[in-house]
Parts: C-alpha cells; sequence; structure tokens
C-alpha cells in the first residue's frame, strides 16, 4: 500500500515539472525580441530642480564641466568692453566775420521802403494830384503828422512845398519826385556828423586810452542788443572791442551782450546780478586799457531795482568812467515805433548824460520814420544808425540821401 502512494506522488510531481517547461516556452515564443541597447551619453543630465523647501545642491564638477560643453557657444568670448572715452570739451564758438559796414543802409534799401511807403509814396501820390486845393495841402499835412515829424517841421515842408510848386510849376512824377527828395533832405539835415566817435583818447595820466561808448535808454527798446550790434558793426571796421555789462537789473542783460561779443571775439566784462554798474563800466574801461582795445562800448541800466534814481545811477556812471578819460560818445537808443513818446525819454535823458548821438531801432516794423526828424529837432544832435531788423547785421550807419532815396522810390 505505501508503495502504491509513493509512486502516485511521483507521478504528480513528474506531471508538474512537465507542466512548468511547457508554459515557459510557450511565454518565450510569444515575447517579441528585446530593442537593442541605446548607446550611453556622454552629457550627465542636470540634477533636478530642488523642490520648494529643499536646498539646491551644488552641481559636481563632472557635471559642471559636462553642462558648460553643451551650453557654451563654439565662438570666441567677446573682448572685454573699452572703457567708455571721457566726454570732450565743447568747442569755443566760431569767430563770426560780420557784414561790412559801408553800403550797408544800401543793402537793406528794399526793406526800409517796404515799411515807409505810407511817408514817402503817400506824398508823391498827394503831390501828383491834378489839382493841389487845400483838402490836398491838408492831407499831405496829415501824412507827414501821422509819420510823426512833428508839428513845426510839418509847417516848413508843407510851406516850402506849396510854394515851390507854385513857382516852378513842377507838375510832372520825375520833377515832383526830385523836389520832394530835395525838401526831405533839407528837413533831415545832410550836414550833421553822423559818424560814431570811437578814436582813442589821452587819460587822465597822460595815457592813451581806448574810446568809450556809453549805450543808454529804456530798457525795451533793442538797447542790449543794439550794443551788441554796434560791437559787429566796429569789428567790421576793423576795431577791435571790450563790452561793459553795466545792466545788472535785468538777469539775462549780461549773457546776452556776453553771446553778442563771443560771436566776434570781444571780451565782455561782467558782474554780480544787482551789481554797481558803475563799478563793472570802471572795470570795463580798465580791461579795455590792458588789453590795447580800441573801443569800449558800455550797456548801461534802463530801469534799476534799487531806490536810487535812474538818472542818477546814469549820471555816476559817467562820473566813474571819466576817473578814466573822457567819454567820446553817449548814444541814446529809442524805439522808433514809440513816435512822439520816445521824445519824452529823449528830453531826460539828455538832461543827465549829454547825448552826443540817436540810434533807432524797429524803423523796419514802423510807418513812423518821420521822428528822425522829430528827434534831431528835439536833441539838436543826429541819428547816427538806425535798425532795420532782427538780423545780427542789421544795424546800419543813417545816411540821409539813402533814406530819403528808399522812402521815394
Amino acid at each position: 500500500m505505501e508503495t502504491v502512494i509513493l509512486a502516485v506522488i511521483i507521478a504528480v510531481v513528474v506531471l508538474g515539472t512537465i507542466s512548468g517547461l511547457v508554459v515557459s516556452g510557450r511565454k518565450k515564443k510569444k515575447l517579441p525580441p528585446s530593442p537593442p541597447a541605446a548607446p550611453q551619453s556622454s552629457v550627465t543630465a542636470p540634477p533636478a530642480e530642488p523642490q520648494v523647501g529643499e536646498e539646491a545642491e551644488p552641481p559636481r564638477d563632472e557635471d559642471r564641466r559636462t553642462i558648460e560643453e553643451v551650453t557654451l557657444p563654439t565662438a570666441e568670448a567677446p573682448a572685454a568692453e573699452a572703457p567708455a572715452a571721457e566726454p570732450e570739451a565743447p568747442a569755443a564758438p566760431a569767430i563770426e566775420v560780420p557784414e561790412p559796414t559801408a553800403g550797408r543802409l544800401v543793402r537793406l534799401r528794399a526793406r526800409l521802403s517796404r515799411s515807409q511807403n505810407t511817408l514817402g509814396k503817400g506824398l508823391l501820390t498827394l503831390l501828383s494830384r491834378e489839382h493841389l486845393d487845400e483838402d490836398t495841402w491838408e492831407e499831405i499835412e496829415d501824412t507827414l503828422l501821422t509819420a510823426d515829424v512833428g508839428v513845426v517841421p510839418t509847417q516848413e515842408l508843407v510851406e516850402r512845398l506849396r510854394e515851390r510848386v507854385k513857382v516852378l510849376g513842377t507838375r510832372t512824377p520825375e520833377g515832383l519826385r526830385a523836389l520832394l527828395r530835395e525838401e526831405l533832405l533839407t528837413l533831415i539835415g545832410t550836414d550833421a556828423d553822423r559818424s560814431v566817435h570811437t578814436a582813442n583818447g589821452i587819460g587822465n595820466g597822460g595815457d592813451e586810452i581806448p574810446g568809450v561808448v556809453m549805450v543808454v535808454g529804456v530798457n525795451g527798446t533793442g538797447k542790449t542788443t543794439t550794443t551788441g550790434k554796434l560791437a559787429r558793426v566796429l569789428v567790421a571796421d576793423g576795431r577791435s572791442v571790450v563790452l561793459g555789462a553795466a545792466d545788472t537789473f535785468r538777469a539775462a542783460a549780461a549773457d546776452q551782450l556776453q553771446t553778442w561779443g563771443e560771436r566776434v571775439g570781444a571780451r565782455t566784462v561782467r558782474g554780480p546780478e544787482g551789481g554797481d554798474p558803475a563799478s563793472i563800466a570802471f572795470d570795463a574801461v580798465k580791461e579795455g586799457i590792458a588789453e590795447s582795445a580800441d573801443v569800449v562800448l558800455i550797456d548801461t541800466a534802463g530801469r534799476l531795482h534799487t531806490k536810487t534814481g535812474l538818472m542818477d545811477e546814469l549820471g555816476k556812471v559817467k562820473r566813474v568812467v571819466e576817473k578814466h578819460g573822457p567819454v567820446g560818445e553817449v548814444l541814446l537808443v529809442l524805439d522808433a515805433t514809440t513816435g512822439q513818446n520816445g521824445l519824452v525819454q529823449a528830453r531826460v535823458f539828455a538832461e543827465v548824460v549829454d547825448i552826443t548821438g540817436v540810434v533807432l531801432t524797429k524803423l523796419d516794423g514802423t510807418a513812423k520814420g518821420g521822428i528822425i526828424v522829430a528827434v534831431q529837432r528835439e536833441l539838436g544832435v543826429p541819428v547816427k544808425l538806425i535798425g532795420l531788423g532782427e538780423g545780427a547785421d542789421d544795424l546800419a550807419p543813417f545816411e540821409p540821401e539813402a533814406f530819403v532815396d528808399a522812402l521815394i522810390d
């Protein structure tokens, strides 16, 4: 019996072993062949980024080397940037060559003619009428008064015109133009000395000093600009110039004058804002003597912020400058557009500083050119310069013949 049981157990074990071998063989047949193993990369992947709360693990040397080999370009590393060059100092402004003054008024004749045709051409039109009755002569008189010729000069001119037209019987356009030209020149005057006196003087110590020119006038008339333009006129005529910025009331006056001077190579002597104008004027002449300059131009204040009266201050400036030597010229700048109102200013200035000549500015913007006649009659001094625009070279020596020709051309 035991022998039977042992045989059964052996049979079961044998059958189980055979079944396992069969099943294993079938599985091997069903599985596909394994793919070839991928070649191992020479690049080691960078370490995973740390999660929140974890500290980043510093890369190992071999990782750092391998990553750099992949990420860095093969081109050469750029050279280090050169240090920025220091900014160059601004170049000195180029010195301008002013336009020659000879014949400058003739070159500006067209501009003068356009602005003054109310006076000259208006008179010619009236005189050319077929009948010169009383109404016409009254219109001629009104035209002259409107142009600010002044009451007395107007009456004189009208009387002379009436007499000459009646006696000579001049009626042709050419004859009337010649007649009007002659009478206007008589009214303006052709014998006056209209040169700006800038000749060297003799100082109080007996030495030669530059010619000194003071420029006076109410602020707003173009006084500082006129001083700068006058410097250009003198430089154009071959003179060396020193500018004195004695208008310390206006903050921008000294800067403005210095800019004008730099354009033509003229030195500007200035002081602190609100400083003593007389002291600055004195220093300007002193500097002019030291530099052997030909002319010193002094721009004075037209208004003061102190309690000292303007006229007292101007008188002081002149007296202090005269400690060096004589003042050769005192030019009064008047705005031609103010007309007869400018005569009030002229009278006040003339009482204090002995005006020697007049500069009329803005003559291109008004039909009131007759102010030339009125101001000369009022002050007894000639108009020496006229301003005919905003250009740097639009200040011209006054030439009566060229002026009248522009009026009636």
